[in-house]
């Protein structure tokens, strides 16, 4: 009786638009999703019947197809620098990111139809534009499948979590090996929204709830838009849910156990993710996260409730929202500190009263060894505690400015696509400017999405006056794109372009010596230089296995000469901090 009645509700919602606007969900009775001409297709006949729907096609990506952006403007500007300037709330919701998820695609196809033809809707829209990307992962989608999603009840067919050139684009957005991402830059800088919505389904452990939210994390937020996440806005999103019948929680980070056996954390959503990145520039962003265990007709109109929720919250919070968002981009002052690294701290937490399942170890007719089973008739509401507290591990002291020199253009195009403010020198110059050496780091062992990734970064600091070259540019941090700056060009950032191999070609030494040669040279310097005598002879009379290794003698009096090149282990981003 429940999936009839969640159908009956969703195509209640169609009123007089016709068979030929009805989504392909709705036509199949809840079993189905759209392929992408098919999704494409709908929101061109929503637009050429509704004045108030627009649809764009924005950049390509790697599947050789542009995405599309879809806008429900009643004001029929379509202009978001506009509707920015009237004090409009701009939510932009992203789908398809992993196209196996597909409960947003279809949520959002009823939202904007309804939303513009209803006028209990439509007058939550007075102050209120939506942007819609129907299918963000437009090569997943065309790689449809009905086997990939292992645990997901349906839809009968789906698309494909990697993209056309098999990248998880929800870990590509600092970065940016797909074309996917840089028209994505493209579509958020234009449409600057004040609340990012990125809609999913997954599962890793099992629950009444049929979603959850992943809301950006607010300590990593920071400032008045962190507490204002979890103190206002996380209350009242759930309370929304519960108002409509659809209880809601925090996403459950669990695997192969119960979330009830020691409760769970938050999850932190560093700049690799959609909303942490959207963090970088003050929005106000969360994930929808529905469970996949759960009918797909039940977890699309989960989605269609919490999506309204989202809209009632901007329409009533949207100006103190906007208001947050500008504070939180001026609260980046050079000579400040910001932590680029956290975290959990599970000496602090808070009380989730959680709705879950009785699990308990049994052994597998499978392996005979021990495995976890829910039992489904052993339902339990009862107090756990949840972790949502995280502490800085790293903090950097915000700098004037970073000076880029041109050769490392493909940093810079990433730059410039994500709308940061710089000049560029007009003439040869010597700037006094602090260096990074980079001093310890860890490589990844194994490939993670396309990189082998730097961690665990250290750096020795120095002040140094160097040369730079006409056309080196210079990016100040005073601008809204400075949190963004800092954390893809300070090196001990776990999402820094440092972390994600843009530099490793300073980590390879490009000249070296010959031991026959270089040992008259390497007697002279010793000779000339008591200091470097005196620090030689210590690193030999305290270190064994220096004291026997004749190569790391020479290379430890090579890398002190001036036949070492600077090139070798500098960081080539420069920090301008007077």
């Amino acid at each position: 009786m429940k999936r009839l009645l969640l159908l009956v509700f969703s195509f209640a919602t169609i009123n007089g638009f016709g068979q030929n606007l009805k989504t392909v969900f709705e036509q199949s009775e809840g079993r189905k999703t759209g392929t992408y001409d098919e999704v494409i297709s709908y929101y061109e006949k929503l637009a050429a019947s509704s004045e108030y729907i627009a649809i764009k096609t924005v950049g390509m990506t790697d599947s050789g197809y542009p995405l599309h952006l879809v806008t429900l403007d009643l004001d029929k500007d379509f202009d978001f620098k506009k509707s920015y300037k009237k004090g409009k709330t701009i939510v932009l919701i992203n789908n398809g990111i992993h196209p196996g998820e597909a409960d947003g695609i279809e949520a959002s196809m009823m939202l904007l139809r309804d939303y513009a033809t209803q006028a209990d809707k439509k007058a939550m829209l007075e102050n209120t534009v939506i942007a819609v990307i129907p299918i963000y992962n437009i090569g997943g989608a065309l790689n449809r499948n009905s086997f990939s999603r292992a645990n997901q009840d349906g839809p009968e067919e789906y698309g494909f979590r990697g993209n056309a050139r098999n990248y998880d684009l929800n870990r590509d957005f600092i970065k940016a090996d797909t074309r996917n991402t840089k028209a994505f830059y493209e579509i958020f800088h234009e449409v600057n929204p004040d609340i990012f919505v990125d809609t999913h389904v997954s599962n890793g452990a099992d629950y009444q709830y049929t979603i959850t939210h992943l809301i950006t994390q607010h300590n990593k937020m920071g400032g008045a838009m962190g507490k204002y996440l979890e103190n206002t806005f996380r209350p009242r999103l759930e309370k929304l849910m519960v108002d409509k019948g659809a209880e809601i929680t925090p996403y459950v980070n669990v695997f192969n156990t119960t979330p009830d056996e020691s409760g769970f954390p938050q999850f932190l959503d560093n700049p690799r993710y959609s909303t942490g990145y959207s963090t970088l520039f003050g929005t106000l962003g969360f994930m929808i996260e529905t469970h996949m265990l759960k009918p797909f007709d039940v977890r699309v109109n989960s989605t269609y409730n919490l999506l309204q929720a989202t809209i009632q919250i901007a329409k009533e919070d949207g100006k103190k929202i906007r208001s947050l968002k500008v504070e939180r981009q001026a609260d980046f002052k050079a000579g400040t500190k910001h932590p680029v690294d956290w975290r959990l701290t599970r000496s602090e937490s808070s009380e989730l009263n959680f709705k879950g399942y009785v699990g308990e170890k049994v052994t597998s007719k499978v392996t005979g060894q021990e495995r976890l089973l829910y039992g489904h008739n052993r339902p339990f509401t009862k107090i756990i505690p949840y972790y949502n507290t995280y502490v800085s591990t790293e903090e950097v002291t915000i700098p004037k400015a970073y000076v880029v020199p041109q050769g490392w253009y493909d940093v810079i195009e990433l730059l410039k696509l994500n709308n940061a403010q710089f000049k560029r020198l007009k003439q040869d110059s010597s700037i006094s400017v602090e260096v990074y050496h980079i001093d310890k780091f860890n490589t990844s062992k194994s490939a993670y999405e396309g990189h082998y990734p730097n961690n665990n970064t250290k750096v020795i600091t120095s002040i140094e006056t160097l040369s730079f070259r006409k056309g080196d540019y210079i990016f100040t941090t005073d601008q809204p794109a400075a949190r963004y700056l800092i954390e893809t060009l300070e090196p001990t950032a776990p999402d820094s372009f440092f972390s994600w191999n843009y530099f490793d070609t300073i980590l390879q030494q490009k000249e070296g010596f010959s031991p026959y040669v270089f040992e008259d040279n390497a007697q002279q310097l010793l000779e000339a230089e008591p200091e470097l005598r005196k620090e030689f002879n210590k690193k030999k009379n305290e270190e064994l296995d220096f004291a026997q290794n004749w190569y790391a003698q020479l290379d430890f009096i090579f890398k002190r000469s001036p036949y070492y090149e600077e090139a070798h282990m500098r960081y080539p981003i420069f920090r301008i901090v007077e």
